[in-house]
């Protein structure tokens, strides 16, 4: 006899319907799983035997054959042990032929029939919601939460495989067991913040031009020394970026599920997420890979978020050139021999680092001990393409006396929040549907959109020359331009508007000048 069930297996950041197909046969005893399985699917032969045994029922002792289709997608995790271990049940007589029909199982087993949750819930719930032929599915209650974010299907959690061969046993009021979860309410309690601007003490300058990166989506680069608190800016730009809309929320908790970094409590990502890897960060673990079907990365995990690079320098160049292609396309392509797959990566990038090695050069309290090859070595870590990718430069200095002692607290995340909203409400009234910011807009786009009057002209102009800005370069002057009159709630670019993007791009040659290198 041959049973059929349905599951899903994590392809990239998406997920495939899998058909489970089992046959029990005569023959001699024996027990194989075909259809491109990975290391940890043919392990899961010895777990289903232990679990069926020990949950009461009597593994067959015969040929049995699971085929896992498609047979030509490599199929990886632990979530096909449910649903292998159902058809073999069913193929010995325990369940009914109609016991599996229009139901997904997905669950990992334990050696006494316990199940275990599993990681990538949430896409195969998505890929499962688009299959006509599947109207409820079976998970493990520790995924509970995670799959009934998605509407239109009944979700049923089970904590053992006797406990599912129960419920797939009985064919009555099974939508009175289904499992609800008030996603909307979940969602709107848990996006509150923990850290807040007013914490910062001095630094205007770099709390403005994060406000304008936060605005229009620039990408921006801090440079001063040591506990000038640099990351504690960095840390508390998500606290005035828009908050998550619901669609972006579902996109980056398919990551973070596909990762196991959610939870029974936590099962749905409400707030945008600052990503800061340590800089001895490999290529793989930066941009995503791995064995088998590539995993995402730390670019794809700061995806509607921010990822946060202190000490900028001491990172792998290779893994900084890498960043690249995600900086101009959003997202990150990874091939492998069959195929390539293609991981989200919108993020706003935040960079620091100190002046030099010792951090000290051109302080005005301590001297720096470093010799000018050092610090030319120091800086030729980071190259001119990437560093043309960065629109706005800081150059954030140490906190005067006066500024640590002050007690009183400067602007709250939720008042820049609010300025920061009215800059996105321009943006979103001028693109449209297409909804991106600023620092995305093409060519075209910006000629249509960055006109600037006579005089405004006249002292991008002083600046190229003066400057000697790329092509790259001046359009970023003038993107950082559009959004710093979008803040102003001005319709035309006014000159002030493109001197402080000047001074914003200018920083740069300060910073790699200063001091005669």
């Amino acid at each position: 006899m041959i049973s059929r069930a349905l599951s899903g297996a994590v392809t990239g950041i998406d997920a495939i319907i899998v058909e489970v197909q089992c046959d029990v046969s005569r023959g001699l005893p024996s027990f194989k799983i075909v259809g491109l399985p990975e290391k940890e699917v043919q392990e899961s032969r010895d777990r289903i035997r232990s679990a069926i045994n020990n949950t009461g029922f009597e593994f067959p002792t015969k040929k049995i054959t699971a085929n896992l289709a498609p047979a030509d997608v490599k199929k990886q995790g632990v979530g096909l042990d449910l649903p292998i271990a159902s058809t073999i049940l069913q193929a010995a007589g325990e369940l009914s032929e109609e016991a599996l029909e229009n139901k997904l199982l997905i669950g990992e087993l334990s050696l006494d029939g316990e199940l275990r949750s599993v990681s990538g819930v949430l896409p195969v719930v998505l890929a499962a919601r688009d299959n006509p032929e599947i109207d409820s599915i079976l998970v493990p209650e520790g995924n509970a939460n995670e799959a009934a974010i998605v509407e239109s299907l009944e979700v049923y959690p089970v904590s053992s495989l006797k406990e599912a061969i129960e419920f797939l046993s009985k064919e009555t009021e099974e939508v009175s067991r289904s499992y609800s979860f008030d996603r909307e309410e979940y969602f709107k309690s848990k996006r509150t913040f923990v850290k807040d601007f007013s914490d910062v003490k001095g630094q205007e300058g770099a709390k403005r031009a994060l406000e304008i990166a936060a605005a229009g989506g620039h990408n921006v680069l801090m440079s001063g020394p040591p506990g000038s608190g640099k990351s504690m800016l960095a840390k508390r730009l998500p606290t005035i970026l828009p908050p998550l809309s619901f669609e972006e929320a579902i996109e980056v908790t398919k990551i973070y599920s596909i990762m196991g970094e959610l939870s029974s409590t936590n099962p749905l990502v409400t707030r945008r997420k600052v990503r800061s890897p340590h800089h001895t960060i490999s290529y793989a673990g930066m941009v995503g890979g791995g064995h088998g079907n590539p995993t995402p990365g730390e670019i794809s995990l700061a995806h509607n978020g921010v990822l946060f690079l202190d000490e900028l320098p001491e990172f792998n160049r290779r893994v900084l050139e890498t960043l690249r292609q995600p900086l101009e396309d959003q997202e990150i392509t990874i091939s492998r021999a069959a195929n390539s797959f293609k991981f989200p990566a919108n993020f706003t990038l935040i960079g620091a680092m100190n002046p030099c090695p010792c951090g000290y050069l051109g302080d005005p309290v301590k001297q720096c001990t470093c010799r000018p090859h050092e610090v030319r070595r120091y800086r030729k870590k980071i190259s001119g393409p990437f560093m043309d990718r960065i629109d706005i430069f800081v150059d954030v200095q140490r906190l005067e006396k006066d500024e640590m002692t002050e007690r009183q607290q400067g602007q709250s995340s939720g008042k820049i929040r609010d300025r920061v909203q009215t800059g996105r409400k321009a943006q979103k009234k001028r693109f449209g549907k297409e909804g991106f910011t600023n620092s995305l807009m093409a060519a075209k786009q910006v000629e249509k959109h960055c006109q600037l009057n006579e005089s405004a002209q006249s002292l991008v102009e002083q600046a190229i020359e003066h400057y000697g800005f790329s092509a790259r370069a001046y359009h970023k002057v003038l993107k950082i331009s559009r959004t710093i009159a979008d803040l102003a709630k001005s319709v035309r670019i006014l000159p002030e508007h493109v001197s402080e993007a000047v001074q914003y791009r200018s920083t740069r040659e300060k910073l790699l000048r200063k001091e005669g290198i």
